[in-house]
């Protein structure tokens, strides 16, 4: 099945490695390792095909996919000329589709170049839903799923218009831009024409009861909040270990390094505070009481997308001996996130086909900060998707009997 895929923020660094690897593995050119919906446990799903998957979205930095390969490709070296030039096709048809967004208010200057718009909240949602509702006519797509991989805003305060959706229509009919941080304003609007939206960043998006709502009045479906690809992956992985084993964590301690556009946006006090409150937010649900617990992030540009993550543990076992364990974490942050685009888009088509609604916590495996459940443990979440895909099955064999 035909499966739209609208990013917001399509020439990024994880909007632009989400459409190369998706049509590398549509052409034969790369293999599907990272790829969660390609283990077993998940294979016998009816899933969306990646190689019908069609690209669309919305960008503000007026840089093109093509421009944005060359570029990392030079400065991570995950990319080749010979893979870039091998995809041109795809990449054009895929541009075709991408129009201009909404900023996010980044801290560095978009540039001459940008391509932006500055409606307020009320034409800017009529905007939205006219760009996607075009994209999917003009594709002939029976699904289209939004995925916000836009640089993290700075995340307001909370407003007593998103606890209720009638409070948040009368904002907007009101034309109230404070109501609105973009990536809200987005969920809102792919939401409200039933497309699925997955919030892949800390910002906002649809983590408010309001759109909860909405989602379910319109039989739609919602994901989200930051996409969990480095070292808090590791964390909710390890963080059981010492509360099976009755092992009191006395401190952990955080320092990550990121060098990308995305490490620049937190530089923004507001954005940083947003990043870290939801990767420290994890580890204490799953320790409770974790003492000294604290997560530090620091823009270093010469690493470029190479994030680097230093974790310090200081733990107390039997008869108070204390002890410590450390590890080094660097990987290719848009490398990690790019597949689980690919699953979430995926997963949230097949959500919305069969007839769900509201927040899909069996993904609570991708997220830092999950929507509609408070399961932060790694193996515990993955058991959530894995006996979601169980049911499935199990469905679709008595129907089928």
């Amino acid at each position: 099945m035909r499966t739209g895929v609208w990013l917001i923020g399509a020439c990024g660094n994880v909007g632009m490695m989400t459409i190369v690897g998706a049509r590398a593995v549509a052409r034969g050119l790369a293999g599907r390792v990272g790829l969660v919906t390609e283990l077993k446990e998940l294979r016998e799903l009816k899933l969306p095909p990646v190689e019908e998957m069609v690209f669309g979205g919305h960008e503000v930095s007026g840089r093109t996919l093509h421009e944005a390969a060359r570029e990392f490709e030079r400065r991570a070296g995950v990319l080749t000329d010979r893979l870039i030039d091998a995809l041109a096709g795809d990449l054009d048809s895929a541009q075709a589709e991408i129009r201009a967004g909404f900023p996010t208010r980044p801290v560095r200057p978009l540039g001459a170049s940008a391509r932006r718009r500055e409606e307020g909240p009320k034409a800017g949602f009529a905007a939205i839903q006219r760009d996607l509702r075009d994209f999917q006519k003009r594709n002939a797509l029976p699904e289209v799923v939004v995925l916000n991989v836009a640089t993290t805003e700075p995340l307001p305060d909370a407003r007593p218009e998103w606890e209720s959706l009638a409070a948040l229509r009368a904002a907007l009919d009101d034309d109230r831009a404070e109501v609105f941080p973009p990536s809200l304003l987005y969920a809102y609007a792919a939401l409200d024409a039933g497309y699925p939206y997955v919030n892949f960043t800390p910002s906002t998006g649809s983590s408010v009861r309001a759109l909860d709502e909405l989602a379910r009045a319109r039989g739609t479906v919602h994901a989200g909040r930051d996409g969990k690809t480095g070292e808090t992956l590791v964390k909710t992985t390890l963080a059981p270990l010492f509360a099976l084993r009755n092992l009191r964590v006395l401190a952990w301690e955080g320092y990550n390094m990121l060098g990308n556009p995305d490490g620049q946006s937190l530089t923004d006090p507001k954005a940083r505070s947003a990043k870290c409150s939801s990767k420290d937010r994890s580890l204490r649900a799953i320790l409770g009481d974790a003492g000294h617990s604290s997560v530090h992030i620091d823009f270093v540009p010469s690493l470029d997308d190479w994030k680097v993550a230093y974790d310090f543990i200081h733990f107390e076992g039997f008869l108070g001996a204390r002890m410590s364990m450390q590890f080094t974490w660097q990987g290719c942050d848009s490398a990690l996130a790019a597949p689980l685009v690919l699953d979430l888009a995926r997963l949230a088509a097949h959500a919305r086909t069969g007839g769900e609604k509201g927040a899909l916590d069996h993904l609570a495996c991708f997220f830092k900060d999950p929507y509609g459940v408070d399961v932060h443990a790694f193996p515990s979440q993955f058991e959530m998707l894995r006996a979601y895909a169980l049911r499935a099955r199990k469905g679709a064999e008595s129907r089928s009997a």
